[in-house]
């Protein structure tokens, strides 16, 4: 591990432009559970698959029992950024991180202090009337009965991007031109399962890509430095300089 540290070390010092794109994986460590592991959301019993409970005709159809799931399991609000979030943040401050491109809706980037964040499967902290499209935050919605409202009787929708949904083109425009202005890459956190958002990476024309994961993920033989451990282990073993 430590000869793989001194060559992240190395990638990092020579880098300036780095872009982090990351997944589930980066927020475990803050408590908040991911979806594809043997104790992930979906591999736990439920009245739906949470893949239809998340998905974009149920929301439709059976609203209230789509905020039932989302309120238990989705709203998970009182936890902390972890040493990937802070490493992440302080690297943008130093002015030698372009950008952060996640597959999370939880925020925690931003709570951490990163600025420029393209969150590509959009956020459990902004929320919207479907009718007037008034904005409304988080807390209105934990703290809100059955199907939330807007006052002027619309249904409100969270800004997440579910199943059958497309992403926001203004975002991935965005992240699209961050990773083809990168110098390095850093995938970390993610199995690259998900689609299109795992699609973006082939716009990377850079220098490095470093795969920091627990698991394989396919992209192995494409990376120039794989670590197979935690994100915020890893990256708080890496100094900002």
């Amino acid at each position: 591990m430590l000869e793989l540290l001194k060559s992240l070390q190395n990638i990092v010092d020579c880098s300036k432009r780095i872009v982090f794109f990351g997944g589930a994986g980066v927020s475990t460590e803050s408590g908040i559970p991911d979806f594809r592991s043997v104790d992930g959301l979906y591999n736990q019993k439920y009245k739906y698959p949470p893949e239809i409970i998340l998905s974009h005709d149920f929301f439709m159809d059976k609203t209230e029992e789509f905020y039932d799931f989302y309120r238990e399991k989705i709203l998970i609000t009182d936890v902390r950024p972890n040493p990937a979030h802070l490493w992440l943040a302080k690297r943008e401050q130093a002015g030698r991180l372009s950008a952060v491109v996640t597959q999370n809706i939880d925020g925690l980037h931003q709570k951490a202090g990163s600025k420029a964040v393209y969150e590509l499967h959009g956020t459990i902290h902004k929320n919207y009337c479907m009718r007037c499209g008034r904005f409304y935050d988080v807390k209105y919605i934990m703290d809100s009965v059955g199907v939330p409202k807007c006052s002027c009787g619309g249904v409100i929708k969270p800004d997440v991007v579910l199943y059958d949904e497309d992403l926001n083109s203004a975002t991935v425009t965005g992240a699209i031109r961050a990773i083809e202005g990168a110098d390095t890459l850093i995938v970390a956190g993610t199995s690259l399962t998900v689609y299109p958002a795992a699609g973006l990476l082939r716009y990377f024309n850079g220098d490095k890509i470093v795969l920091i994961n627990k698991g394989r993920t396919g992209m192995e033989g494409r990376a120039d430095l794989v670590i197979n451990d935690s994100v915020g282990k890893v990256l708080s073993g890496i100094e900002i300089r």
